[in-house]
């Protein structure tokens, strides 16, 4: 897993690792630039960070112009389970609710979105159920 803010220094790695290539997901401007360099399989946790919701906009940190981008290169989301579980309620449910608007622009936009971190499929399959996921995109989110 690549886990730097460096776009450059980002890139090198991709380019000495091997698949399955994992990038964590840093600011915006970051997974802009590392999502049209495209060379890498997922990018994790682009939902969390440090981000302002406004009074009527959910910032999830993932919109229909990076899908689209993410789509063209064949690059696929993932969230992790394991991080989620460790928050505080409070900021699970500001989780969920980003994820939930990321299930929904990756549905549209035919982006495969992946769950890691749990080995109970049932689970995190009634999870993306609840959370507004269709049924075939909950089995593809635990096919990983």
């Amino acid at each position: 897993m690549i886990n730097t803010s460096d776009i450059e220094k980002a890139k090198r790695m991709i380019k000495a690792e091997k698949r399955p290539i994992i990038v964590k997901a840093q600011d915006d401007q970051f997974n802009r630039k590392i999502l049209e360099y495209g060379k890498f399989d997922i990018l994790l946790d682009i939902e969390s960070g440090n981000r302002k919701d406004k009074l009527k906009n959910i910032d999830s940190g993932f919109n229909e112009i990076l899908a689209s981008i993410a789509y063209k290169n064949k690059v696929s989301l993932a969230v992790n389970l394991e991080e989620i579980k460790s928050l505080p309620k409070k900021d699970k449910a500001l989780r969920f609710s980003k994820i939930m608007q990321n299930l929904r622009i990756a549905r549209k936009k035919k982006v495969p979105i992946y769950f890691l971190g749990s080995n109970k499929d049932k689970e995190v399959h009634s999870l993306l159920i609840s959370l507004g996921s269709s049924t075939s995109q909950a089995k593809e989110a635990i096919s990983f």
